[in-house]
């Protein structure tokens, strides 16, 4: 008797930790089969790279490995959420400045990038871009084409980007003057956000 109540709390809690986790959407980035070289041969197993992100400005990335491929994605995806950031975005839409990040090898670019352009990137940071919610960006990948260097190095550089709230907090200005600047530069009072 004790055993199915403790059944019917466990659902209700399950329901609603399904209810928070239906808020992230993941992508998955790349499966690499591993072998580890035992006494009788080699024993066969999957690494995977997971992006998980709620399209509204929070990501993060995940590793696991295990012995079957959908324990590997499920061990990734939990990773990914335990290690999520967030990014600010401007107009929900794109980037506030461009940036660049690294991660070993791994160089790439990152460009804000005016309304209709879409999503220029390589793969494994289009996966990022998609799961974070940034429909306009530019990116550039130089130095490798190692899947998890490449993600490591856009979060790097996503790391970098700061509001112009941010910016005005810190150098003691008020966002009005930031953003000025900025359409100043830019040539429109389109990017104001």
């Amino acid at each position: 008797m004790a055993r199915e109540s403790r059944g019917r709390d466990n659902r209700g809690g399950r329901n609603a930790r399904d209810d928070r986790d239906n808020e992230f959407v993941d992508k998955l980035v790349h499966i690499n089969r591993v072998a580890k070289v035992v006494k009788g041969g080699r024993r066969f197993g999957f690494a995977a790279l997971v992006v998980v992100g709620d399209q509204k400005g929070r990501v993060g990335f995940g590793h696991g490995k295990a012995r079957e491929v959908p324990e590997a994605i499920r061990k990734a995806t939990e990773a990914a959420k335990r290690g999520l950031i967030r990014v600010p975005l401007r107009e929900g839409r794109t980037l506030h400045h461009d940036v660049a990040g690294r991660h070993g090898a791994g160089k790439v670019y990152l460009r804000a990038a005016p309304p209709g352009t879409g999503i220029i990137a390589g793969g494994p940071m289009r996966a990022v871009f998609e799961t974070l919610g940034v429909q306009d960006v530019v990116a550039k990948s130089l130095g490798t084409a190692n899947p998890y260097n490449m993600v490591r190095a856009t979060f790097d550089a996503l790391a970098n980007e700061e509001s112009p709230r941010q910016v005005a907090a810190r150098r003691g200005l008020k966002v009005s003057d930031i953003i000025s600047r900025r359409s100043d530069g830019a040539g429109g009072t389109e990017l104001e956000g």
